[in-house]
């Protein structure tokens, strides 16, 4: 691996994974690891399903990938697919390759349309490793710290009484960009009422909700979408990661009221795999798979399991200081120096022992995506491991 520049922050574990199968890696001697983590949360339906290996050779044997002046019908019927979950009849779906060019062309289309650029999101939100949603600029960003808020008891919501509230410039802000919890990585959720009396506010001044479900969508918190959680209704979501099952496919959704002004202020971007028709098909593949085999419904049961079972190891162990989590999206912080030398230890016995899952970089919270085609079996594995770890080091 000399000649690859590797992941900064994030550490190599192994070395030769050569083969997958759902939930399970393979390495070059057949050893097995259960991974925890769906590569980088992005195999909802488990390595290597039939399903998306035969919709892979059938398309790709028709027509992968399409030019700007012609267009395959595969496209259009994936992007119906999409809309529909999202309640968006008559929207438009742009389809693309990764989940921060998603983010950015939704942002794009929101400072397009609207008369106001500038944006508004939450300060720990991550969007993507380039862009405007990456760079985050004061003149076209406002950045929302909502440290404090979590323990605000309103019960009504926000208001002006508030220093907090009262200091965001609503009058400029022409759109919500909301990452409905993974805090970069750390799996937190800002409460209810702060974030329905934000979407309010923007809205009443004719602004637009976008989401960044990347990381949060395709079943992941236990619905299809994070932002379901908190009953919104957006009218911009960028989806990737879980989308393609691995398969490098971004979709931004755009609802029928933006897609009409969209016609009017059209936004200058052309990309050499924009509205490819493998991506496409692949995306729908992994909608009508988790539809047929009840993956949601199936994944809540597998979280409470899993939670069930963390809350034990952390009444028994004292280790864990805290447990945040939404469906098979689960953070685990542990006791530990300033160093993580206690988190990036277990990180590295649980692999050693066949379990991958991931450490934030330098940070003592590792965290768990499983698919939501995980086995019981490798949960109580897991869980029986890790407390093993815990308590003994090894």
């Amino acid at each position: 691996m000399e000649n690859v520049i590797w992941l900064s922050g994030h550490e190599r574990l192994v070395d030769d994974i050569v083969r997958a199968e759902n939930c399970s890696l393979f390495d070059s001697a057949g050893k097995r690891y259960v991974d925890l983590e769906s590569g980088v949360w992005c195999t909802p339906i488990g390595h290597g399903h039939p399903d998306i290996l035969r919709v892979m050779g059938e398309q790709a044997s028709r027509i992968a990938h399409t030019g700007f002046c012609y267009a395959c019908p595969e496209v259009a019927a994936a992007a119906e697919a999409i809309l529909a979950l999202h309640e968006m009849a008559g929207g438009k779906c742009v389809f693309l390759c990764s989940g921060s060019e998603a983010v950015e062309y939704g942002v794009r289309v929101a400072q397009a349309v609207s008369a106001r650029p500038m944006l508004m999101t939450m300060s720990d939100s991550y969007f993507g490793a380039y862009g405007s949603a990456y760079r985050k600029e004061a003149d076209a960003w406002f950045c929302f710290d909502w440290a404090g808020c979590t323990r605000c008891r309103q019960p009504d919501g926000c208001s002006e009484a508030c220093e907090r509230w009262a200091a965001v410039p609503f009058e400029t802000i022409g759109g919500f960009l909301f990452e409905p919890g993974s805090s970069s990585g750390l799996v937190r959720f800002p409460p209810d009422n702060l974030i329905r009396s934000i979407v309010a506010k923007v809205k009443a001044n004719q602004g637009l909700l976008l989401v960044n479900e990347v990381t949060t969508g395709v079943g992941r918190t236990g619905k299809w979408f994070g932002y379901q959680h908190y009953g919104l209704w957006p009218d911009i979501v960028a989806m990737g990661k879980g989308i393609g099952n691995g398969y490098p496919v971004s979709v931004t959704a755009i609802a029928p009221q933006v897609a009409k002004r969209l016609e009017r202020h059209p936004v200058p971007y052309a990309q050499s795999h924009m509205n490819d028709p493998l991506g496409a098909a692949i995306a729908h593949t992994v909608l009508a798979v988790i539809q047929r085999e009840g993956l949601i419904e199936r994944s809540r049961d597998v979280a409470a399991m899993l939670m069930a079972g963390l809350e034990g190891i952390r009444k028994r162990t004292g280790v864990i200081t805290a447990l945040r989590a939404r469906g098979l999206m689960v953070a685990v912080e542990l006791r530990d120096d300033d160093r993580a030398t206690r988190t990036t230890r277990t990180h590295r016995v649980l692999a050693e022992r066949g379990y991958i899952l991931a450490q934030r970089p330098g940070l003592n919270v590792l965290r768990l995506d499983p698919g939501l085609t995980i086995e019981r079996l490798d949960i109580e594995g897991f869980l029986e491991t890790f407390e093993a770890v815990l308590t003994n080091g090894k």
